[in-house]
């Protein structure tokens, strides 16, 4: 299971890329892709479309089951990779390069404070 260190994660699977220009990536995990298996669909929002931490901003759905994407900050979307409508393997293939989902502007940086480091996700990934 690949767990990157300068990622920061979130209890529900996402993991969260932060850039130098106040924006970040955002996407799932390793876990979370294997978890679902071969991922046939992902649903990402439109750009400029605002979200809460916690709220659902999209769905991915695979061979196995649908599961709902949770943003990890408040945020506005910046560009969603619409590349996965065409290529939703992609999030099997390379969940933290090609595989992400949206960059986006964080509305509120006080709240990276509760998200995960890599050991306190590994620890989640692996009960």
């Amino acid at each position: 299971m690949n767990i990157p260190e300068d990622l920061k994660y979130t209890k529900e699977h996402e993991w969260i890329k932060l850039l130098d220009n106040g924006e970040a990536m955002v996407g799932i995990t390793d876990f979370a892709q294997n978890s679902l298996g071969d991922i046939t669909f992902v649903e990402v929002p439109e750009e400029g479309d605002s979200f809460s931490e916690g709220e659902s901003f999209g769905v991915v759905e695979s061979v196995k089951a649908a599961s709902d994407l949770y943003m990890p900050l408040d945020a506005e979307v910046v560009v969603a990779n619409t590349d996965l409508e065409d290529a939703p393997e992609k999030v099997n293939q390379s969940p933290y390069d090609d595989g992400w989902i949206v960059k986006i502007k964080v509305s509120n940086p006080d709240q990276l404070g509760s998200l995960l480091d890599a050991a306190a996700y590994k620890e989640i990934a692996q009960d």
